[in-house]
């Protein structure tokens, strides 16, 4: 089996959270969500190297805490910079995976049918991103006007996104750009396809008090 690591991004203060502390170490049940998240992706593989990056600030709060909930699942610490492009870049000199994962750290019920999935098409494509088809209609807005778009020409893009090593270590050579907010997207700003799976609609990523009640059901129904 091929070597994997998986990078988890939990550098958010959470603003919109409006919490005194960042939203990945709320609570949901008896561990912090980041815990959940990390444990998701050890059931899913326990060799798998996890490497979390965290705000320098936060370090000594996340390993105090873990203690204190008797969290021990193994996982390695990175210091995040100072924006998201940032922290991976710092993750990726400690990444040892021939296959590297990016997850956000505050969606923890992305199934183990959704990671499996994203792993085991790198076998055809060298990057592959989870998606959900569009239930809604949407509408595009440009320069003060609307107009009706076709929602079957978008995706619902979620993480974990999924490539080979050597492809996500060239896309994050480029420098940074702040209209970039995944890593797929920086990958194909190399010239590489993007490759699509299907993700799992519990899958969400957890950035509003709403987000945060819905998660609270997901839990109770485990």
């Amino acid at each position: 089996m091929v070597n994997r690591t998986v990078i988890i991004t939990a550098g958010g203060i959470g603003k919109r959270m409006g919490k005194d502390i960042p939203k990945q170490f709320i609570l949901l049940g008896d561990l912090p969500i980041l815990a959940h998240t990390i444990s998701v992706f050890h059931s899913f593989d326990p060799s798998i190297q996890i490497l979390v990056t965290l705000p320098a600030e936060w370090i000594v709060y996340w390993k105090s805490s873990i203690k204190k909930h008797g969290f021990d699942l193994p996982h390695q610490i990175i210091e995040g910079g100072e924006e998201r492009f940032h922290s991976i870049q710092n993750a990726l000199r400690h990444a040892n995976g021939k296959h590297i994962a990016v997850h956000d750290g505050v969606r923890p019920f992305v199934s183990n049918e959704t990671i499996a999935r994203c792993f085991l098409s790198l076998n055809d494509a060298r990057a592959v991103v989870p998606v959900l088809m569009i239930k809604d209609t949407i509408r595009k807005i440009s320069e003060g006007t609307n107009q009706a778009a076709n929602r079957a020409s978008f995706r619902l893009v979620h993480t974990p996104q999924c490539f080979h090593e050597k492809t996500l270590r060239l896309a994050y050579e480029q420098d940074f750009t702040p209209s970039i907010t995944d890593d797929a997207t920086l990958v194909e700003q190399t010239g590489e396809s993007i490759y699509f799976v299907e993700s799992n609609e519990e899958n969400i990523k957890i950035t509003t008090p709403f987000d945060l009640s819905i998660a609270q059901s997901f839990f109770l129904k485990k």
